[in-house]
This record gives C-alpha cells, structure tokens and sequence, in this order.
C-alpha cells in the first residue's frame, strides 16, 4: 500500500496531539486539583492513530478506561474533555464521569467504560444496530490483552460472526493487566488467533509502526464495510506510564527496567518522525508548527477548564439512573 504524505502526516499529527495531551497531564497533575485517576496512553500512539486514519465520521467508537487517544485521534472537542477531568459542569459527561467515562456522540464516540471488556459487548450492540438499520457504517472496538482474559471476547465474536455484524474489534497489546503479564496468564501468546475459532478474519501486527497499523486496519476496515462481517485486529505495543497514574511502575518493581527501555527505544512517534524525515516530508520548522498548533489548542483547552463552573449541587442525580 501507497501511503500519500498527506495521510502520513495526519498520522503524525494525532499520534503528536495524544502524546502532548498525555504529557500536559503528568506535568500537572501533582497539583492535586485533578482529581480523577488517570490512564495514561503514552507509548502507545500509533494504534489509534493508524486505525482512526481509517474511520469516517458516521463510525462508532467504543473505547476503555485508556481511552484518551482514542477519542482525540477520532476528533473528539479537546474542551469538553478536559473540563471533564477536572469535573466541571461544561465537562463531556457533566463532570460526573471523570477520565474514564468520556463521551463526545457529536463524532460518534459513545462513551468509555471501566468495566474491563466492556467495550465488547456495547460495541457489538452498537454495529447490531447498524445491521438493522441497514446504515453504512462499523463499530470500532478497543480493548486490551486483560479483556482477553474475560469470557465476554468469545461470547462477542460468537455473536458477531454468526450475525455478520459490521464490527472492527482492535486488541492494544501491551502485554500487561495491571501488573501481571501476559505469560503469566495466556498460554497462546497470539491473541488474534483467537478469532479463527469463529470465522473471524484477523491479522496482527507492530503497534509502534503508525504505517503498518494504517495499512492492517485499512484491510480490515474494507473488509467489514463490504458486508463480510466482523474483523479481529491485535497490535503489540506498550505503554511507558503505569497501569493508572503519571509515574513509571517499573521504578515500583512492577516491570523489568530493562524491558520498559527496550520498548522506549520504539517510541512511535520517534520512528515515525524519523521516517517522515528520511522521506523528505517533514522540515524541522513544519514540525515545530505542528506542535505549536497543538500546544495552543491543549492550552486553550485547559484555560477553559479553569474558567469552568463546577456542577451545581441540585444536578447531582441530573442524567443519573438507578
């Protein structure tokens, strides 16, 4: 696959505006007056990029509590978002949710769970719909190697490849639930193969190389809009931040030091910048005005924020059900 230079640089720019938001919020959030907890998506860029590149507008978004990169790379309103982790009333979902329950239905990202797997079952739902109504479009799906370990992956892709529905599921590897790895809990190490048992089509491939997850989920995104059901996407990567939190586990114990560096040494963005350069694509000055651009934005998001009100106390059971 040819990718244009224009596309590759759309890549680079929300893999850069993930990467900026997520270190915004590390920098600042020793200040404690954000409150919620936080899992950050840094190191992990290429994988919404590459597949969000390969998004429409009309398409769905279910995410997780990683879910940052996600929503920023389908155009998600930075404002909303940020006003949303420090639990303002302008906040996405009222400043009620919180990082890991954002919402943005104005591009089609319909809310983020806590729930471990739960994107499944919701994002099968929402591409069920899309059957029924015979609409042109997909569910994207995000989940991690940890959802893996829930029952309700097999009971989805059962589902959904008996029915033919039109979902694109997206396994972000990281080779960790929590603090425990991978090895540890898989005895297959290839998740993707999984699907087989199904009927589903999959394919697996490098999580930090933007381009070769842009081209995976370009074949598997026409896959599924042609009619022939879901398609089970896995891309091995790894996140530099802990499980939750700004700081690094591994100076906890909770990881090698020297597979954490290993895997630091395939920075996505590095090897996509890199890349980019060697092509005759980006100038050094062309960078530096992309990331001005995107730190205004960040900023501007933030300033709003803080001019922000919080939620009045008589909206406390607004928009709740029991």
């Amino acid at each position: 696959m040819t990718i244009p230079p224009a596309v590759k640089l759309e890549l680079l720019k929300k893999m850069l505006l993930t990467r900026l938001f997520e270190e915004k919020i590390v920098s600042v959030y020793a200040r404690q007056d954000m409150k919620t907890p936080v899992h950050l998506y840094i190191g992990q860029e290429a994988v919404a990029a590459g597949v969000s590149q390969n998004l429409r507008a009309e398409d769905y978004v279910f995410s997780t509590h990683r879910n940052h990169g996600h929503y920023l790379s389908k155009g998600a309103d930075l404002k909303p978002i940020v006003a949303e982790l420090y639990g303002r009333a302008t906040g996405c979902s009222g400043g009620k949710g919180a990082s890991m329950h954002l919402v943005d239905t104005a591009k089609n990202c319909m809310g983020t769970s806590a729930i471990v797997g739960g994107s499944l079952a919701l994002g099968a739902g929402a591409a069920l719909a899309i059957w029924l109504r015979k609409e042109s479009r997909l569910a994207a799906v995000y989940f991690g190697d940890g959802a893996c370990d829930e029952g309700t992956l097999q009971e989805t892709l059962n589902f959904s490849a008996l029915k033919k529905l039109p979902a694109l599921f997206v396994c972000e590897n990281n080779y960790y639930a929590t603090n425990s790895p991978q090895s540890a809990r898989h005895a297959e190490s290839v998740i993707s193969k999984r699907a087989a048992a199904f009927g589903v089509p999959s394919a697996s491939a490098d999580g930090n190389d933007v381009e070769a997850v842009y081209e995976a989920a370009a074949k598997a995104a026409a896959h599924v809009r042609a009619g022939n059901g879901p398609y089970f996407l896995e891309f091995s990567t790894y996140r530099w931040k802990g499980h939750v939190g700004p700081d690094c586990d591994y100076e906890k114990g909770c990881r090698p030091r020297d597979e954490f560096f290993e895997w630091v040494k395939k920075c996505p963005i590095e090897r996509c910048l890199q890349k980019l350069r060697d092509e005759g694509i980006l100038t050094e000055a062309l960078l530096e005005e992309i990331k001005n651009s995107i730190n205004s934005e960040i900023e501007e998001a933030w300033n709003y924020a803080g001019t922000s009100p919080d939620p009045a106390p008589k909206d406390l059971y607004t928009d709740v059900t029991s």
